[in-house]
């Protein structure tokens, strides 16, 4: 007998999809790689302080963590991290060496074998020396990295460099140990990638106010017989081309991701493979990211798409990408090949972030590493679809929808329910078309959400991610109003009953909105930028320091486009109620822009309340944090909207 329909209003619907199920679910494993015929990744514990362990599967298919709590795999470079493990086989055991995150020094580890010894010196935590992209090279007993050294104080006194650490502990105590692979000096660069004979390396570097994804170089340089980088040119890339990854082919050719064409396509020694509108390449936000690699065979396995992504083997001779079969509509920059094995990270509407190996021999893919078990009924999952409205000028806005959905509840006829604008990070990335059960947490009870991939976001071409060029705070908003309105002119959406929410960049465009525009009836802003002239003036981290330079304008010749666009300069203009959540921890988007807006809108009379969180950082990752600060969320929504939604904490509003 199937289960009877209640008639209930929106948001007023019972789910067994509970803030602790979806801070369960949050997070992905990454940083896939093989060693010997096994395959490893780093995943996420959030029970476990927010921890990322690393995790093997044995050729029998059974996994285990490689390093126990409290080891956390994840590095600091550039804030956002890089790839933070590399691992050999050998006769008595796989040799790994890998960041921590506490400490951020190098260890090498064998398994079974004691602890994990360092190989870096002790630095400043958050200072110091910091680590990424290890690359081990045991014929010359070394581990090849990108390091990052603090000069001073600051947090933009810093250099950035290849070098070689040795594998056997002399650098412990010791930095003079540390060998620097090159004397060219770029502000940023990625790890050196040894060509299948050694004797050239290739690597991608950028400089201020550029960022990767507006212009980096391709460099070339041979390797001497000591170890050496020299004689380094640039052979592709420029102000205006952004190259996204580098790789060397078994022939010794040389493949990259290049924007050249308004697309990042792949080219070998400057010839294009697959000339196509669409994205093989993306913005490189994390150093080692890998959305193309080489197999023996001379084909290429590819993570590719327009708006979304697929696994692909492309054939360079004559173009053709073959897609792997199976249910996945996007997949990770994360990607390793070991003979015909490929191992990618893919994910779809109705499955999170797993971990699958592709078979090129029979086109067979299959789930390897599913990092969650699913402790609902699906049928309780969104069931999305993707639309494109039209916003400003007649331009083309792309979003994903996600209606309210439960197998056993429907609203009252005519009753139009609440929707949520979400608004993606960065601005330089974008929202993909996968199952998050913070999405389903909301669906589930009744309220809509709505993730808008604005002018800026990433998939659809350089064009499209021009568009918020000196524009952020503008387009950005323009378009998450323009998709809010649509949604409510239709009749999907209740026109009363519409918030808005972001985090990081997107808790900027939270903000703006609640500043600029009357389409929402509240918001929730997640540590965010709010004042951009103390942002863009010593307030953030090296890497996005200049970011601000090609979304809004130089700030010397444009101070008042600053002061203008800033939610903090302007905090009069807030007067719908607003939930602002933020890291005490956080370097990139830090608690001082929160606390300046607050002192600024106090006394005003604006419902609003304001959690921090010790311990949290840029982006959430204990469990505890994320079930306190969901619940929150959907408290404001319920005070605002009306919303009776049973067994959630009252949050406590202020004036």
């Amino acid at each position: 007998m199937g289960q009877s329909v209640q008639t209930l209003a929106y948001g007023s619907w019972p789910s067994p999809v509970d803030a602790a199920l979806a801070a369960a679910h949050d997070g992905r494993p990454d940083d896939v790689g093989f060693v010997g015929d096994e395959v490893w990744w780093t995943a996420p514990r959030p029970a476990e302080g927010g921890r990322r362990t690393l995790v093997r599967r044995r050729p029998d298919g059974v996994e285990e963590s490689v390093l126990p709590a409290p080891w956390n795999v994840r590095s600091r470079v550039i804030e956002y991290g890089g790839r933070p493990w590399a691992a050999h086989p050998g006769d008595a055991g796989p040799l790994l060496v890998f960041v921590n995150f506490a400490d951020q020094r190098l260890y090498a580890y064998e398994p079974g074998g004691g602890e994990p010894r360092p190989l870096t010196p002790v630095s400043t935590v958050g200072g110091g020396l910091r680590w990424a992209e290890p690359e081990l090279r045991p014929e010359r007993g070394e581990v090849w990295c990108v390091l990052e050294e603090f000069t001073g104080d600051g947090p933009t006194d810093l250099r950035r460099v290849p070098v070689a650490v040795p594998l056997d502990g002399s650098a412990a105590d010791d930095r003079g140990a540390v060998r620097e692979l090159t004397g060219a000096r770029h502000r940023f660069v990625t790890g050196p990638r040894l060509s299948p004979d050694g004797r050239r390396a290739a690597w991608l570097a950028w400089d201020h106010p550029r960022m990767p994804w507006d212009g980096t170089e391709l460099i070339v340089a041979e390797v001497t017989g000591d170890g050496v980088l020299r004689d380094g040119r640039t052979v592709a890339g420029g102000p205006e081309e952004s190259i996204a990854q580098v790789e060397w082919a078994p022939d010794g050719t040389l493949l990259y991701a290049s924007d050249r064409t308004g697309w990042w396509n792949l080219y070998r020694d400057g010839q294009p493979l697959c000339a196509r509108e669409e994205e093989f390449g993306g913005p490189l936000w994390k150093l080692g990211q890998r959305w193309f690699t080489p197999l023996d065979s001379g084909l290429v396995a590819v993570v590719h798409g327009r708006g979304a992504t697929a696994l692909g083997i492309l054939d360079p001779a004559t173009g053709e990408v073959v897609d792997a079969a199976g249910p996945w509509t996007e997949f990770a920059a994360t990607l390793a090949a070991h003979g015909e094995r490929i191992v990618a990270v893919g994910a779809s509407p109705r499955t999170s972030y797993e971990v699958v190996e592709l078979d090129t021999r029979t086109g067979r893919a299959r789930v390897i590493g599913a990092p969650h078990h699913d402790a609902v009924d699906p049928a309780y999952y969104p069931e999305p679809r993707t639309r494109t409205f039209t916003g400003p000028a007649g331009r083309e806005i792309h979003a994903h929808l996600h209606p309210p959905h439960h197998p056993g509840c429907r609203a009252p006829d005519g009753e139009r329910p609440p929707y949520v604008i979400w608004a993606h990070g960065g601005p330089t990335s974008r929202s993909p078309l996968v199952l998050d059960l913070e999405i389903a947490y909301f669906t589930s009870r009744g309220i809509g959400v709505a993730e808008v991939n604005y002018g800026g976001s990433t998939g659809h071409g350089r064009e499209y991610r021009n568009r918020l060029r000196e524009q952020w705070g503008v387009v950005d908003v323009e378009d998450c109003a323009a998709v809010a309105l649509a949604l409510a002119d239709e009749g999907t959406a209740d026109r009363e009953r519409l918030a808005v929410r972001g985090g990081s960049a997107g808790g900027w465009t939270a903000a703006a909105s609640l500043a600029t525009t009357d389409v929402y009836a509240c918001g929730t802003v997640i540590y965010p930028i709010l004042d951009l002239t103390g942002w863009g003036t010593g307030e953030t981290h090296d890497f996005e320091s200049r970011y601000l330079e090609s979304l809004i304008g130089p700030y010397a010749e444009v101070p008042a486009r600053y002061a203008e666009r800033s939610p903090a300069e302007h905090a009069d203009r807030v007067t719908a109620p607003f939930l602002l959540l933020q890291g005490l921890d956080d370097v990139i988007c830090p608690p001082v822009q929160c606390e300046r807006f607050l002192a600024r809108i106090a006394g005003r009379g604006v419902p609003h309340a304001y959690l921090a969180f010790e311990g949290e950082g840029h982006g959430f990752r204990r469990a505890d944090t994320m079930v306190r600060a969901l619940e929150a969320e959907l408290s404001l929504y319920a005070q605002v909207f009306g919303l009776t939604p049973p067994d959630v904490p009252t949050l406590e509003l202020t004036r």
